[in-house]
């Protein structure tokens, strides 16, 4: 059994990775996951609720005030903590709730509020709906203030601290260029020092006593206490300073990129607008909504959860799940994903889905869990820390001892020694990985793209051959009538009719297809009803044949007019001329051939583009489908697809996969079929178009919400640019350490120099990683150049 928990108080990433480590060894913990960009421990044990007071135990042992709890996730409850009469007096305000660019606006004193209770005809009262958005302006203010009185704790004491250091650090300074007594400033570096390290040096006591020797807290306090020791006391206080401003900053960094990398997926709703039975408007907890539920949607609200249009029209915004800017019509009967924005009118949804298994909380299930799948650059350098500080450590050892052993100067190579215990620390290193794949992972959310891991991510950048699957994947999976050609004297739309006529009961995508072109049509044709036949006979692998009072039609294939002896030199001459991609459904009447149409799958308005892009980049392309040979090429060459496999059953289409990986490396597939399932499974990457099977979207490492294949260079490019920022943050970490250490040996650096190399290097990653986050959009970058 696999269970996620929140785990708070970790403050630091290398600490998260070593408790990951112990919690592992608990022989009950089959998998132990921590993200520390997530905070979120998973769990796979037999029974992990009745691991957790053991847990909480190896917690207390490793790392003093954290906590782990069961995972609420409801934002609702969040609020809670600070809003707990939220919802005190709700039952006597029936105005519903707005919500204005993603914002939610909260009820402090909804009984105070009487901004009405009813939507005639789907027009709001001006009045009315005035004094709402005056009572939600004067929440929002009581909210921000609430916000800031909550946040204003968390960082005030380390603010004082700091403040009251620096006063006495340069105060000892001051003193120390006088002609007094010595002493007075030595007495005020003491001072200075125990306000700004006092904690940190009790910490690593607390920590020795439970057997963590190499943790930040301990090599701190040696650097500094050895500094104070060899008369060093400017640096062993401005240090420890320093390491204070900068561990404070680290936190505040990473506190907003988490948020704001959450903040791009989690478009859960806090409350709902239940429609009652008696059409008053009550405002309910989004996690109380039940299947069926009727709700009210505003324009400028999102749509709370996964339903059903049954009154009023509007102009949707899918781009917070499809990531594709351009509004989408609904009215009644249209379905509706959560996480998109009512633009226009106002609409009453049918809730087809709870909110734990709406598209909004599928999302945030994605990232959260992508998150937690940690790619082979994140374990190497979490081992790596493992073996960085004691390393160091030693070497800091050495360097105290054997030159100064050869020099007899033990106080330039302590200081030295000092300045690498400072280095030792991986926590820019440990931290700037995961937090770099997990802004990539948020960048694609915000596009529609949702990873399934690190690992995904990691994967992508190495992909050499794209292959993509035909049917709902380069086209749009729809049958549509492309031509119509008829003999000399016969109208076109007399032989969408009749093909209409003979096709009206049909099942098949080609029939249902001619019969909606029949239905389509801009002429008198259209506005009559389709002609009755008195006998239908459908011939297997043919067609169809349908008498009627004034005459008999033939609608197929080839086949079936030559079986009924139908001359067919006019349609052999029409042949010649043509290019033809798709199906050709012939017509006959009373023997007579008549004409034919060319029934074909749509291709995607965007897949020429996207193909283009993918040549660009040096990929191979190539497409694997199920249809005949001519129209698989037709298509190909339209869109400049490389390579073509035609006629293919699933098995060869894994067969071709395996032979194209032979041939030009990593290879990603794209498909949306459950036959797509094995395939996807088998490539290096599986891709699945949001719009597919659940089999195939279920075995794909990434998903396309939108079912463009524009996303695949978005996706590429997101991939190449995480995996390029964590690299970048690796050797930046690195060189500006190595530097350092280097410099220290030359007796050029100083104590402030590394304690830059530590806190310094490592908030500059956590900046650096959320550039990510910024990644443009294809389309908008080649419309910028």
């Amino acid at each position: 059994m696999r269970k996620v928990y929140t785990i708070e108080g970790l403050d630091c990433a290398n600490c998260a990775a070593k408790l990951e480590k112990k919690m592992n060894e608990h022989p009950e913990v089959e998998e132990a996951v921590l993200t520390f960009a997530t905070e979120q421990l998973r769990i796979t044990a037999e029974n992990p609720d009745k691991l957790l007071p053991e847990l909480q135990a190896i917690a207390d042992r490793m790392e003093e005030g954290v906590v782990i709890r069961e995972r609420v996730r409801g934002k609702k409850s969040k609020k809670k903590e600070h809003s707990h009469h939220h919802h005190e007096h709700e039952e006597e305000c029936h105005c519903g709730e707005h919500e204005h660019e993603g914002h939610h606006h909260h009820h402090e004193h909804e009984e105070e509020c009487h901004c009405g209770e009813h939507e005639h005809e789907g027009h709001h009262h001006h009045q009315e709906h005035g004094e709402h958005e005056q009572a939600t302006r004067a929440i929002q203010k009581d909210e921000v203030q609430n916000h800031h009185k909550k946040e204003l704790p968390e960082h005030a004491g380390d603010v004082i601290k700091l403040t009251i250091g620096i006063i006495l650090f340069g105060c000892a300074i001051g003193v120390s260029k006088l002609s007094v007594w010595e002493g007075y400033s030595l007495l005020l570096y003491i001072a200075a020092y125990i306000v700004l390290g006092a904690g940190v040096v009790i910490t690593a006591l607390k920590n020795i006593g439970k057997g963590q020797v190499f943790d930040e807290n301990f090599l701190m306090s040696i650097a500094t206490i050895g500094a104070f020791a060899i008369g060093e006391y400017p640096e062993a206080v401005g240090v420890m300073l320093f390491y204070m401003v900068g561990e404070l900053f680290e936190e505040i960094a990473v506190s907003r990129s988490r948020k704001q990398i959450m903040d791009a997926a989690d478009l859960r709703p806090e409350v709902v607008n239940l429609v009652k039975p008696d059409g008053e408007v009550e405002v309910i907890d989004a996690e109380e909504a039940e299947l069926d539920d009727i709700i009210l949607v505003r324009p400028g609200d999102r749509i709370p959860l996964d339903g059903v249009v049954l009154e009023g029209e509007s102009r949707i915004d899918t781009s917070p799940i499809t990531g594709e800017p351009v509004p989408v019509a609904v009215r009644a009967g249209s379905e509706l994903l959560s996480g998109c924005v009512n633009e226009s009118g106002v609409l009453k949804i049918r809730v087809t889905k709870e909110l734990s298994d709406s598209m909004v909380t599928r999302i945030l299930d994605s990232v959260e869990n992508a998150a937690a799948s940690k790619p082979k650059l994140d374990r190497f350098i979490t081992r790596f820390a493992r073996v960085y500080t004691p390393f160091v450590v030693i070497l800091a050892v050495l360097t105290a001892v054997v030159p100064s052993l050869v020099t007899g100067n033990w106080s330039y190579w302590i200081y030295t020694a000092l300045t690498f215990l400072v280095i030792s620390c991986p926590c820019a290193l440990v931290l700037s990985v995961p937090l770099a794949f997990f802004a990539g992972i948020g960048a694609g959310s915000k596009q529609g793209i949702l990873f399934k891991g690190g690992v995904s991510l990691e994967a992508l950048k190495d992909i050499k051959a794209v292959v993509m699957d035909k049917t709902g994947t380069i086209t749009e999976g729809n049958f549509n009538v492309q031509k119509c050609v008829a003999v000399d004297g016969v109208d076109e739309n007399r032989l969408i009719a009749l093909a209409a006529a003979c096709e009206v009961n049909s099942t098949h995508p080609i029939g249902m297809s001619i019969v909606e072109r029949f239905k389509a049509l801009g002429s008198n044709e259209a506005q009559t009803t389709i002609k009755q036949s008195t006998a239908i006979e459908e011939i297997a692998g043919k067609g169809i044949k349908a008498v009627f009072e004034d005459g008999t039609a033939l609608c197929g294939n080839r086949a079936l007019l030559e079986q009924e002896q139908v001359a067919l030199k006019e349609y052999d001459e029409a042949m010649k001329r043509e290019t033809k991609v798709g199906s050709e459904v012939l017509l006959s009447w009373n023997g007579q051939y008549m004409g034919y149409l060319l029934i074909a799958d749509t291709l995607k308005k965007e897949s020429e583009k996207a193909v283009q892009l993918m040549n660009q980049r040096g990929l191979t392309t190539a497409m694997l489908t199920g249809d005949a040979q001519n129209t698989a090429d037709a298509i190909a060459k339209e869109i400049g697809i490389g390579k073509v496999y035609a006629k293919c059953l699933p098995d060869d289409k894994v067969q071709h996969l395996v032979e194209l990986r032979e041939e030009c490396g990593s290879v990603m597939f794209i498909g949306d079929g459950i036959n797509d399932a094995p395939v996807l499974a088998g490539a290096d990457v599986g891709a699945a178009m949001g719009s597919g099977a659940d089999a195939a979207i279920e075995a794909a490492d990434v998903v396309f919400m939108n079912s463009s294949l524009m996303a695949v260079p978005e996706a590429l490019r997101i991939a190449k640019k995480a995996c390029r920022v964590s690299k970048q943050n690796v050797i930046f970490s690195l060189v500006i350490k190595a530097a350092v250490m280097v410099l220290g040996l030359c007796g050029i650096a100083s104590m402030w120099m590394a304690v830059f190399a530590d806190s310094g290097v490592a908030m500059l990653c956590v900046l650096n990683s959320v550039r990510v986050l910024r990644v443009k959009p294809v389309a908008k970058v080649n419309k910028d150049k």
